[in-house]
């Protein structure tokens, strides 16, 4: 009898600390970011972010009474990759939930293995409608690319004054095509006329036979949807060209590195759609900058601050569903409304955010704002 008594209290002792070390262990999350590759600055940019967050909280003891564990994943900028990435960090490392990646494309390669594995995925900064339509359990925290496209279209519109534009779009890249799509439907439904549009590859280096095609049609705007690495070089071929009419794109313009690509004199007259300015008086975006910018020694682009964003959310959701349970999680996420950087989220039904965008401008390659457009 005593035997068993004895052999019971080492089960329940066994028991008990395996229930108190997993309630003590980090709660792990994993950042399915892009370091390396065609754009790491911004997910590079995205994950310093979650890393600065993540720290603030755990000095203030962490969430639960846990330790909040970043585990992060280069997917190298690569579709095939994000997916791989996603798939390790949900089986190997066990991760509770998801951040990132950055781009469309790599959101829409990560976003089904999440969705089958009921791990919470938010991006902060994938645009394409399609990204939340893989399932409930994809959230997002920027404006999608519909509202992106049609904010510089009213823009170029009624704020430039322009009648006919020029569309130079990534054949490749779906946040890409996305955005000239919605582009063209509301400077079309605005009054505006498309008088020229024309592809090429990312990678691509020399786009001087496309905008000499371009400049015979004489737009009175280009618009150049695509990400720094590309925008860059086709700002400076098109001024070198002697196309210099107003420029716009969105949010892949904003990238320390554009000015290093395309040099300060390409930069002017350029106009691109974004989360948030540096400029923001927001005291909770002022004291971020400063933390950003004091940590990596520059100051924090808008995807850093949709970086930021996200970690905000994904930590706020496990706050309020007092749970690390995905579902939980995912359920807390939907109903949540929260204040970031960018500015006060809430989710619609198809889980994107509502939010309002600003109009950065180029003058010499420096960033300026422009103004704020409300959804």
């Amino acid at each position: 009898m005593k035997k068993l008594v004895v052999l019971g209290l080492i089960v329940l002792v066994v028991a008990m600390t395996s229930f108190v070390g997993a309630a003590t262990e980090p709660i792990k999350i994993g950042a399915n970011y892009e370091i390396t590759g065609g754009v790491a600055t911004f997910g590079t940019a995205c994950a310093n972010s979650a890393k600065l967050y993540f720290n603030a909280v755990n000095k203030k003891g962490g969430v639960l009474g846990r330790q909040l564990e970043l585990v992060v994943s280069d997917n190298k900028s690569d579709a095939a990759e994000s997916a791989s990435a996603a798939k390790k960090l949900i089986a190997q490392d066990k991760v509770v939930a998801l951040l990132g990646p950055v781009t469309s494309k790599n959101c829409l390669s990560a976003a089904p293995i999440a969705q089958d594995s009921k791990i919470p995925m938010i991006t902060p900064t994938g645009t394409n409608p399609a990204v939340t339509e893989v399932g409930d359990y994809i959230f997002r925290a920027c404006f999608i690319d519909d509202f992106q496209g049609t904010v510089m279209a009213n823009f170029a519109l009624k704020t430039l004054k322009v009648k006919t534009a020029a569309i130079f779009v990534d054949n490749a890249n779906d946040y890409s095509k996305g955005l000239a799509k919605f582009f063209k439907e509301s400077f079309i439904k605005g009054g505006g006329k498309i008088v020229s549009e024309e592809a090429f590859m990312a990678g691509d280096k020399d786009y001087r036979t496309q905008l000499t095609k371009i400049k015979m049609k004489n737009p009175a705007f280009l618009y150049v949807p695509a990400y720094y690495q590309e925008d860059g070089l086709v700002a400076q071929q098109a001024r070198e060209l002697g196309i210099n009419i107003p420029m716009g794109g969105g949010d892949g313009w904003d990238s320390p590195d554009l000015v290093k690509i395309a040099g300060e004199s390409a930069l002017n007259k350029i106009y691109f759609s974004n989360h948030y300015s540096v400029d923001s008086k927001n005291p909770l975006s002022m004291a971020y900058v400063k933390e950003y910018t004091a940590t990596y020694n520059m100051p924090p682009d808008a995807l850093a601050a949709l970086g930021y964003d996200a970690a905000i959310i994904m930590v706020e959701a496990i706050k309020k569903a007092k749970s690390v349970e995905p579902a939980k999680v995912r359920d807390a996420m939907a109903k949540l409304k929260v204040a970031g950087v960018c500015g006060v989220v809430t989710f619609d039904k198809n889980r994107n955010p509502v939010k309002s965008a600003v109009i950065i401008e180029l003058k010499n390659g420096k960033q300026t704002y422009n103004s704020t457009v409300n959804p």
